[in-house]
């Protein structure tokens, strides 16, 4: 036999030997995928997403201007003329109406008599205690020298007193008078009426030759609409929904008048003053609009939602993964818990976006960057590791990783223990951080930080190499589709919803 021909049999005598491992191997790998296939069937999945979520109340209310001045009269009288009509834009101090003003002019001629009389008494009575005052030095000098007697004395000082008190009475007449005739032109005055403010005539309730009679209430004759530019929308918000609103959130709303076309606005008050009907419980909101072209109309009804809440970019889940718990003990049982120790992305990713929010300078960003880098570290520190078989892992610690709890308990004890271990250790890690912000920066960077350790935590069942993993997510924003979480989680994961029934 050659050398050849040796390599030539060698090769077909393994020819087999291969042809046998491959065919062993795609049969180990087929009946491996139809393993994973039909566990992966038993469960209905829904994805990880990433996208934006929206979070709403809806409230209805009515437009109005933001300040409407009634036009009354303080006089009664009959009405001469009706300058303005209704939709009028007047000014301020424009005449509006006048009041027949022919009584109040007979009254000021009439106090002016009464004046001029006055001033006559006055000066008669002048005269009188001119003449009193010499005789009483007269009778004075004489007494002195006693030629005359005492009494006469005493009766010529009576009579100088007299005349003085006939003078103050006939000057307080004169005051009397005159103050009496300035109410009665500052009532004529009043017989024109002006229009208080700029704005627009909402209503008119007189007419020419029209009684007005002021008597305990002043009339209303108009009603002025300050500025139609800017409007205010005063809604009814359920006590369920008040506490999530503030000033400053964002309105979108619509009216029946223009159905085709949605309308914005802003929170400016949350009033205080509750409202019962039907023992239901509502508050108003008064959310400012505007209305810059004129299109909206006082009276118009508004179905409005106000946005609580808008995340954008985090990752979210429908809500019947967090709805889902396994059907039996057994599956229970079988739900591996995922040892969470990238759950500290999800931690960072949100600190990331807060920070981002806030508009840092270079410096504040630098210590945000280093305060991130600490967490980082002590992430990979603790995924490096070795873990204690018994214990539980929470995602979502401080750190960037999660916090390991011993002995695996999840009490309300534990978990207010987690909640202000978690607080610590954001306060000794972003100390640098903080300290470089303003007061209203610090305050957001604050309030971000109390609901990110206050965070809602759920079970999620994540389907991993064909069986459910459990994972403890923290619990967002909701618009009641689909729920913002973080933790252990990445886009594209699938989550259990439901499981199938056995064929």
């Amino acid at each position: 036999m050659t050398s050849s021909s040796r390599p030539a049999s060698r090769f077909k005598r393994l020819v087999p030997i291969v042809v046998v491992a491959v065919l062993l191997a795609a049969g180990a790998w087929y009946w491996t995928q139809r393993d994973r296939a039909a566990a992966e069937d038993a469960y209905r999945t829904t994805p990880i997403e990433r996208g934006d979520i929206r979070v709403a109340i809806s409230a209805t209310g009515t437009l109005s201007a933001i300040s409407t001045v009634v036009v009354g009269s303080q006089i009664s009288g009959q009405v001469t003329d009706v300058l303005v009509d209704f939709n009028d834009r007047v000014k301020k101090d424009q005449v509006l109406a006048r009041i027949d003003p022919s009584s109040y002019e007979a009254q000021i001629a009439q106090g002016s008599a009464q004046i001029a009389s006055a001033r006559a008494s006055l000066a008669q009575a002048q005269a009188t205690l001119r003449n009193a005052r010499l005789d009483y030095d007269r009778k004075t000098d004489l007494g002195t020298r006693q030629l005359v007697a005492r009494s006469d004395v005493d009766l010529a000082r009576a009579a100088l007193d007299q005349a003085r008190g006939a003078v103050n009475a006939a000057q307080a007449q004169i005051t009397q008078q005159t103050a009496s005739t300035q109410t009665t032109r500052i009532n004529l005055e009043r017989t024109v009426i002006r229009s208080p403010v700029d704005g627009v005539v909402l209503t008119r309730t007189i007419e020419p030759g029209q009684t007005v009679a002021a008597s305990l209430q002043a009339p209303e004759l108009f009603k002025i609409a300050e500025d139609l530019g800017k409007m205010k929308i005063e809604l009814a918000v359920d006590e369920a929904d008040i506490g999530q609103v503030q000033a400053g959130q964002a309105v979108s709303f619509t009216v029946d008048a223009f159905a085709d076309r949605q309308f914005r606005g802003k929170v400016e008050q949350v009033r205080l003053s509750a409202t019962t009907t039907n023992n239901v419980v509502t508050y108003p909101v008064v959310v400012t609009v505007d209305n810059s072209d004129g299109t909206l109309l006082p009276g118009l009804t508004v179905n409005a939602e106000i946005e609580v809440s808008k995340r954008d970019g985090v990752l979210k889940v429908a809500n019947a993964a967090l709805r889902y718990k396994p059907a039996s003990e057994d599956g229970a049982a079988q739900a591996q818990l995922a040892p969470q120790r990238g759950g500290g992305a999800g931690v960072i990713d949100d600190l990331t976006r807060t920070a981002a929010a806030l508009g840092l300078d270079a410096a504040q960003q630098t210590a945000f960057d280093a305060a991130v880098a600490v967490q980082r570290e002590r992430q990979a520190a603790r995924q490096a590791a070795p873990q204690t078989g018994g214990n539980r892992v929470f995602g979502g610690g401080p750190g960037g990783g999660g916090l390991r709890i011993v002995g695996g308990s999840s009490g309300g004890d534990m978990q207010a223990q987690i909640r202000q271990r978690m607080a610590q250790r954001f306060q000794q890690d972003f100390a640098a951080f903080r300290a470089t912000l303003d007061e209203a920066k610090r305050a957001k960077w604050d309030a971000a930080i109390t609901a990110l350790v206050g965070a809602k935590r759920a079970p999620l069942y994540k389907l991993v190499d064909g069986k459910p993993q459990q994972i403890m997510a923290r619990i967002g924003a909701s618009d009641g589709t689909s729920t913002e979480v973080s933790g252990d989680l990445k886009a594209g994961d699938l989550v259990i919803t439901g499981e199938r029934a056995a064929q």
